[in-house]
């Protein structure tokens, strides 16, 4: 068979999320890249192959992480495929990746090409060899550094890297969740099925080798027609097996599972509803949850999630629960998953990034060093995908530099990588970027106007406090203001309402109470009640205005949407549980989008969060505060602007607009109600002095770059808000400048 030979700067061995947004991250700072994936698309388990949304830190909108969507290339996916793909169909997504790979000059992709070979030197990968299965040719690959995004770890196993499978005891890193043996050591695979409705009756013969007696399904799960697609997460198995060798035998299973399950809600006579139902898409491949996690030079724990831990050489964040599930998956007489919810984002140290035994290669997606336990909160794509970029900018630096991997953990050196990965939209819990290169580092900064917080106008509906109620507001430092709310009252009553804060000031979990009003409330509508609670704060951050439940009032909402502001509802508690490790927690959610809104509130005195000076202070998002600027919402032509005292070369400008980090943008199945978030900029202008030197029509992502060639001299760069994709202020986060 012919041999190709290839080199590189970086092989990327796995294109799921992890692998791609490593690779482009890589290629887009100048290194050449060799994408190796052994599927015909890509994406891994959120191709059309397996089916599952891409899901991370916000968790499908559930728990008290506020605007957590990841940032970077993937944060570039999700709104892009959220534009083009509302419908969140599955072959569309594949498209979007494909595109978004073989659009950068920098990346060759082989598909349908499985490593299967390594040749080393000592502690060091020289080369790959692979074989395409579909041109019946083999790849001879070499580059001076290695990622293995695979999942299973092919590529790592085959270098004779370190591995662990299976849980570690409770002991060894002191994780009260960890699993007892009843419970398992292992998660298993799930394979999914979409049903379609035909408009007529539909037989349906069961396969021979179908489930034939599905009482053998655990009880606590009941069926329904409803369900389709990654709903059916929970029809998994293998957790008792090997979970690479014994992937055929598992997929069987699944299969024998899967077509049990239909015949008996197609022919057992219990779901009429089912008549004109037929099977459209049964998955021909099982997602993998667990199999090898790699040993790297720090191993993330249970601790570092629910503790939050910082660390000096934290490059990404994960968020999501920390989520189990028994062994024995639909056979179990477990519930389908235990969670943990931590009270915040957790960072994930570039020391879970690199192969402690193998020195060039660097560990993306599920695979990384993390405990069985810190594993099941990293597993999920999204946190693989931001992990994964963090891995692309750190091989660009070493490729650039000649450095192997672990050269990057002195001071200096992760400072670097952490500024590159900021100026690419990456977010890092807590580490601001700070850029001696940003020209709007060194400029005045002024804006045609700032928008004032002292009224979210009554023009929702009422929303019942069957459950508690808050509104989040940022605050300066010092006394609360004085805060009104418009309520419907049927009887009178008496209502709690509290103030509280998060213990960290970056977090959004409302857990410490600061004051309470306990108003007195007559029946009738349209009550404006005032809020005056003898309570300060030291810090600028986010207080919760908390409406405490009350069959009988309902609280008047706003159609305002802004940047920073949300409302939330508590939805359920977390209890403390020493045992396992884990804390309290009052969950607090915003209502889905675009059906969320804000309560109408008045603020007294007004509230300035949004003031220009907000895109020099290195967050691009929302945090302990708004961290953008928003104009006057009856200025006509809103206008940021740079100056300097002397004429500056600049040869790009790059900006940063607001898509709703709080909002998951979940890509397969989950319909999404708009394609652009309404206060993104849509319509812009960047003018250099008085003339007009860029204009953009369409605008619907997060990051806009403009490059200059030749570059721009100027003493004044402006950009001008003409248009947002909806109602309110356009906001910017961050205005950047570069020679």
């Amino acid at each position: 068979m012919p041999i190709a030979l290839l080199h590189a700067d970086l092989v990327v061995v796995g294109g799921g999320m992890a692998g791609t947004c490593c690779a482009i991250t890589a290629a887009r700072a100048g290194a050449k890249v060799v994408l190796v994936q052994d599927r015909p698309v890509l994406g891994g388990n959120a191709s059309s192959e397996v089916r599952l949304y891409v899901c991370g830190a916000t968790y499908l909108g559930h728990g008290n992480n506020r605007w957590s969507r990841e940032g970077g290339v993937i944060d570039e996916i999700l709104v892009e495929n959220t534009f083009r793909n509302p419908e969140g169909n599955p072959v569309i997504f594949d498209t979007i990746l494909l595109e978004k790979v073989v659009d950068e000059p920098n990346i060759t992709l082989l598909l349908n090409t499985i490593v299967h070979g390594v040749n080393k030197e000592g502690s060091r990968i020289l080369s790959v060899e692979a074989f395409c299965s579909q041109n019946q040719m083999q790849y001879q690959i070499s580059a001076p550094l290695f990622c293995d995004s695979s999942g299973d770890g092919i590529l790592a196993t085959l270098a004779g890297a370190a591995f662990r499978m299976g849980a570690e005891a409770a002991d060894e890193f002191g994780e009260g969740f960890a699993p007892s043996e009843e419970y398992g050591a292992l998660l298993g695979h799930s394979i999914y099925f979409y049903t379609k409705d035909v408009g007529r009756p539909v037989k349906f013969l069961a396969p021979s080798f179908a489930l034939d007696d599905v009482t053998t399904i655990s009880q606590h799960r009941s069926f329904s027609t409803s369900e389709n697609g990654c709903q059916l997460w929970w029809i998994e198995y293998g957790g008792r097996l090997d979970t690479v060798h014994d992937t055929e035998e598992i997929k069987w299973e699944l299969w024998k599972v899967v077509y049990g399950v239909w015949n008996h809600l197609k022919n057992s006579g219990k779901f009429p509803e089912a008549e004109n139902l037929t099977l459209e898409w049964v998955g021909l491949i099982p997602g993998k949850r667990e199999s090898r996690r790699f040993e790297g030079h720090y191993m993330l724990r249970q601790k570092d999630i629910v503790e939050q831990v910082e660390h000096e050489d934290a490059v990404a964040f994960g968020g999501h629960p920390i989520d189990l599930h028994p062994a024995d998956g639909v056979f179990s007489e477990h519930p389908g998953a235990k969670l943990i919810f931590p009270p915040g984002i957790f960072q994930i140290p570039y020391r879970c990034l690199i192969s402690r035994s193998v020195s060039n290669l660097f560990l993306a997606g599920r695979l990384i060093s993390a405990s069985h336990v810190a594993f099941a909160a990293t597993r999920v794509m999204a946190t693989c995908a931001h992990g994964g970029q963090a891995v692309g900018m750190a091989a660009a630096l070493c490729a650039r530099d000649g450095l192997e991997p672990v050269e990057l953990l002195s001071v200096p050196r992760i400072g670097e990588l952490r500024r590159e990965l900021l100026k690419t939209g990456q977010h890092v819990p807590g580490v601001p970027l700070r850029d001696s290169q940003d020209l709007a580092t060194y400029a005045r900064v002024a804006a045609s106007s700032e928008y004032v917080l002292s009224e979210l106008p009554g023009d929702g509906p009422a929303l019942r406090l069957d459950a508690s109620r808050a509104q989040l507001l940022p605050l300066p430092a010092g006394r609360l203001p004085q805060v009104g709310f418009t309520l419907n009252v049927d009887a009178q009553t008496t209502l709690r309402v509290e103030a509280r804060i998060s213990d960290r000031v970056d977090n959004h979990t409302p857990s410490e109470v600061l004051g309470v009003c306990e108003l007195r409330l007559a029946a009738g509508a349209d009550q404006h009640v005032k809020v005056d609670i003898e309570a300060s704060i030291d810090k600028d951050r986010y207080v919760f205005f908390c409406l405490m439940e009350n069959e009988h009032v309902a609280v008047v909402s706003s159609e305002t949407r802004l940047t920073g502001m949300t409302a939330a509802f508590h939805e359920h508690t977390q209890k403390f549980d020493e045992a396992i490790g884990s804390p309290y927690i009052e969950l607090w959610c915003p209502e889905k989008q675009p059906h969320g809104r804000n309560l109408a509130v008045t603020v007294n005195p007004p509230l300035r969060p949004f003031s220009a000076a907000n895109i020099c202070n290195g967050f691009a998002r929302p945090t302990s505060q708004p961290n953008a600027w928003l104009s006057a919402s009856d200025d006509e032509d809103p206008t940021l602007t740079l100056s300097w005292a002397g004429s500056q070369r600049i040869g790009s400008v790059d900006l940063r607009f607001d898509t709703d980090f709080d909002r998951p943008m979940l890509t397969v199945l989950v319909e999404q109600d708009e394609r652009a978030i309404p206060h993104c900029v849509r319509h812009y202008r960047l003018r250099a002095d008085d003339r007009v030197v860029a204009e953009v029509t369409d605008n619907h992502q997060t990051r806009a770059v403009h490059v200059f060639d030749p570059p721009l001299e100027a003493t004044e760069m402006a950009v001008d808000i003409l248009a947002t994709n909806g109602a309110g202020p356009g906001a910017i986060f961050e205005f950047h400048c570069y020679e």
